[in-house]
């Protein structure tokens, strides 16, 4: 095998066996196919496509580039995924929940990718948490909280690993097959019997448009069950953020507010319940969607889901009094600006991507390989679409290292925001269900 050979037959649109995938998935992990090829791969794939069988191959062999785990547990092992977007913290808020009704969650998360904020990212916020554990120190977890969040080691599809950080670098986030193969390798890994896909769709989400997001969906609900884990997909909105905080510190921020104040009318909150009510529905644990989605609610509403998350911040490292002081354990930053409107009128649209890059210019995300993340840096108080502001009402906070950075940053969003004179139309939550 060799893998300028590999890459040529991909840019040249001639099929790739699967012995050849396994091989170039095997060089990833072990080094044998070097950045620069693993780039070129992945601009071919992202430039010519991959068929359905290239992309099954592609996404076991990534999966068998590592450890596959297998659970002894008393419930079914379940997990959601999230194809990224602004202000998602979904997986913080869901995986405790779903824990404290009895579910088994062991969940293998990303980092920042793009425009998009990292599940990983946002819990290392958390002073001395860290989310890079080995694999038995993963199931010791799982047994002791019921959930876990955790990096992809070495020993978790460490092809997709490689992969996945060049294409954060290398303009080839929006591959579907890639995505596919990426999103799945790491699941699979992890022994799942039941997935819930989360694929977001407008400004702030890598598949701009409802077809592109029902073909992504299509593409992981067919290749998830063919795999032998039960997996549906909800094509959700993503034209503005899913919560008015945006960056690390300040997205846990959101979470823990939510699950502490009994405060959970909101977006964020619904699509959780939403979620984690398809989720107990498809693996077992509940025979109704929205009663499932009932009982999510209730662990935000009742103290159980921060218990269980406050049980997941101790046993990797955070602080253990971090339920109770989250406020005083979060790092902030030090210049904290109002943007505030220059005249009357409705929040019509926002530009998603723009939003979240400028998150990522505050240093609250990688722009290249290896750059440190702030975690304090992002935006707070967004207006929301539909919001109507007077005049010196504000838009959102930024929170900034310094004032150049914030001065970047209020630009930013001055240009994404646009407002109107009438009520724009409210925005779904949810577009479609998309099923085998």
């Amino acid at each position: 095998m060799d893998a300028r050979r590999i890459i040529e037959k991909l840019r040249d649109r001639i099929d790739l066996s699967t012995e050849e995938l396994t091989w170039f998935a095997q060089g990833l992990a072990s080094g044998v196919v070097t950045d620069a090829q693993a780039g070129a791969f992945a601009m071919a794939a992202l430039l010519n496509g991959m068929s359905d069988p290239e992309r099954v191959a592609l996404t076991l062999a990534m999966r068998d580039s590592g450890s596959v785990m297998a659970w002894d547990a008393p419930a079914p092992a379940i997990d959601k995924h999230s194809t990224g977007g602004i202000g998602d913290c979904v997986s913080l808020l869901l995986a405790p929940a779903l824990a404290a009704l009895g579910g088994f969650v062991p969940m293998v998360s990303g980092r920042g990718l793009g425009h998009t904020g990292g599940t990983l990212d946002k819990l290392e916020a958390i002073p001395g948490l860290k989310t890079e554990v080995s694999e038995e120190r993963f199931r010791e977890i799982m047994t002791q909280t019921g959930f876990a969040i955790v990096s992809a080691t070495g020993s978790i599809a460490p092809a997709d690993k490689r992969l996945y950080a060049i294409r954060d670098v290398t303009g080839t986030v929006e591959s579907i097959d890639l995505i596919t193969a990426s999103i799945l390798s790491k699941k699979l890994a992890a022994g799942l019997e039941g997935l819930v896909l989360d694929v977001k769709c407008g400004s702030g989400a890598f598949m701009h448009s409802r077809e592109e997001a029902k073909a992504l969906a299509q593409s992981l609900v067919t290749t998830a069950n063919g795999a032998g884990c039960k997996t549906s997909a909800l094509i959700t909105d993503m034209n503005q953020p899913l919560c008015p905080w945006m960056g690390n510190a300040l997205e846990i921020m959101a979470v823990m507010e939510a699950m502490t104040s009994g405060e959970v009318d909101n977006i964020l909150c619904d699509l959780t319940c939403a979620l984690g009510g398809e989720l107990m529905m498809l693996s077992g644990m509940s025979e109704d969607a929205d009663q499932a989605a009932l009982a999510v609610r209730g662990t935000l509403q009742d103290g159980s889901a921060a218990e269980r998350f406050g049980e997941i911040v101790r046993a990797m490292g955070g602080p253990r009094d971090f339920v109770d002081l989250w406020r005083d354990r979060l790092p902030s930053a030090p210049v904290v600006r109002d943007v505030t409107a220059k005249d009357a009128g409705y929040v019509a649209q926002m530009d998603g991507h723009a939003l979240g890059m400028a998150v990522v210019h505050l240093g609250g995300g990688r722009l290249k390989g290896g750059d440190k993340i702030d975690p304090a840096v992002g935006f707070s108080n967004f207006s929301m679409v539909g919001d109507y502001l007077g005049s010196d009402d504000l838009i959102a906070t930024i929170h900034a290292r310094n004032e150049a950075d914030a001065d970047r940053a209020e630009a930013a969003i001055r240009a994404a925001v646009t407002f109107g004179t009438e009520p724009p139309e409210a925005l779904p939550l949810i577009y479609e269900k998309v099923t085998l």
